[in-house]
């Protein structure tokens, strides 16, 4: 919904200078509001935990972590998930399931108090772990997010492009 309505605010932007301005200057303020597009989809959206029989795939902001769970020590839930992997180093998963604070039940409601979500997928998480034991052996593979980093590039160099422009 956040990036719904941020991409609706550029659009007006967008088409507001247009109409006050004209394309040229529209085309000059463009970069700037492509760059705030940029950082709300960065900040709200691509942090990201994926996990399979073989292992999992952790993308936080521009960083890529994958590995395989025989590489994996502890999983525990902190604030958010945390892999500790046998290199030492503990993986905080920003996109992955959080602590959340446990539903209010009205005084009369008989029902079991039901696990917060983020436990679930914990155990969840814990439970491919474990039946993943004797996976094959996959190195614990770090890399950036190439597309986000061409994106930032390409809107780095327009406003750099519109700076000069406008400087003249």
């Amino acid at each position: 919904m956040t990036l719904v309505l941020c991409s609706l605010l550029a659009l007006f932007l967008l088409g507001d200078a247009v109409v006050r301005a004209g394309w040229g200057q529209m085309l000059l303020l463009a970069p700037w509001v492509l760059l705030a597009m940029w950082i709300v989809y960065e900040v709200a959206f691509v942090s990201a935990v994926r996990v399979d029989d073989g292992g999992a795939i952790v993308q936080n902001m521009l960083r890529r972590t994958s590995f395989g769970w025989d590489r994996v020590r502890d999983i525990d839930l902190r604030w958010q998930l945390v892999f500790s992997l046998d290199d030492g180093t503990d993986l905080t998963c920003y996109g992955g399931p959080g602590r959340a604070r446990p539903v209010r039940r009205p005084a009369g409601d008989d029902d079991a108090a039901k696990a917060p979500a983020g436990l679930r997928d914990l155990a969840d998480v814990r439970d491919r772990w474990q039946a993943a034991s004797g996976a094959a052996d996959e190195p614990i593979v770090r890399g950036w997010d190439v597309p986000a980093l061409l994106a930032l590039g390409v809107i780095g160099v327009s406003a750099i492009v519109s700076v000069g422009i406008s400087a003249i």
